[in-house]
């Protein structure tokens, strides 16, 4: 009977625990960077294409 490689699943955890402690590090210098507390309102680049398209649809009503 083999034997459980009890080394391979530790490094598995430590890794997930890294990846977790990272993405909590982004998290928080992403909110740290957007004090207005909507950091998570939009994607990134999300605004600015919403507000292009706004600015385009007023054009073209407002053409005489």
């Amino acid at each position: 009977m083999a034997k459980t490689n009890f080394s391979y699943e530790k490094r598995q955890r430590e890794l997930e625990k890294k990846r977790k402690a990272e993405e909590k590090a982004k998290r928080k210098a992403e909110a740290k960077n957007h004090p207005s507390g909507d950091a998570h309102a939009f994607p990134a680049g999300a605004a600015d294409d919403a507000d292009a398209e706004v600015s385009a649809d007023a054009q073209e009503t407002q053409t005489p």
